[in-house]
């Protein structure tokens, strides 16, 4: 059975691939060019439902969506659901990793712990079937480290991996990350 991705980040689509090379996820046909829905949930949970709930619309198949973040201990869990637009403008990694290393800039490593949030919904003609979650623990460093990933992924230090995110390539990281934690609870579900 193939899922269905509900993302245009190819980040997240590279994830994806790494966690099932034989192909159980595909992108979502014409994602681009299908309406919208605002991500106006409180919680990564509330986001990924009315993702998968809306984009499920659009096709008989089911539907993954994933809403997922970096909550920094010492910002009261900022940024959370607005990892992406921390800075302002959606999807601009490199503000948001300028501002995240300007609110920390002043704190010792010990006080730079951190997390990575994912939560896949699965939905099927607008109603969620069943949600998964995952957690990655970690710390920010003071600079960026690696190449491959995106967002904060240079910035996220695993002590489980021994290194930052993006110094990973895409299978390592699925090993680690909290996205490979929840789609393997998923996948384990559907089997």
């Amino acid at each position: 059975m193939k899922l269905l991705l509900a993302t245009g980040n190819p980040g997240k689509v590279a994830d994806f691939g790494a966690l099932a090379p034989g192909g159980e996820w595909t992108a979502l046909a014409d994602y681009a060019s299908l309406p919208r829905v605002e991500e106006t949930g409180a919680s990564f949970e509330a986001n990924a439902r009315l993702k998968a709930e809306h984009y499920s619309r659009f096709t008989p198949e089911c539907v993954v969506a994933d809403d997922s973040g970096l909550e920094v201990e010492a910002l009261g869990g900022a940024p959370g659901v607005f990892s992406a637009r921390f800075a302002g403008p959606h999807g601009d990694d490199a503000a948001n990793n300028r501002l995240l290393l300007e609110r920390l800039r002043s704190l010792p490593p010990e006080a730079r712990a951190a997390r990575f949030v994912c939560v896949l919904a699965l939905a099927r003609a607008g109603k969620t079937v069943a949600t998964f979650q995952g957690y990655a623990q970690g710390r920010i460093l003071e600079a960026e480290r690696g190449t491959q990933g995106f967002g904060y992924d240079p910035l996220f230090y695993s002590p489980a991996a021994g290194c930052t995110f993006a110094e990973l390539g895409p299978q390592g990281k699925a090993a680690f990350s909290h996205r490979g934690q929840a789609a393997r609870a998923l996948l384990e579900w559907m089997r």
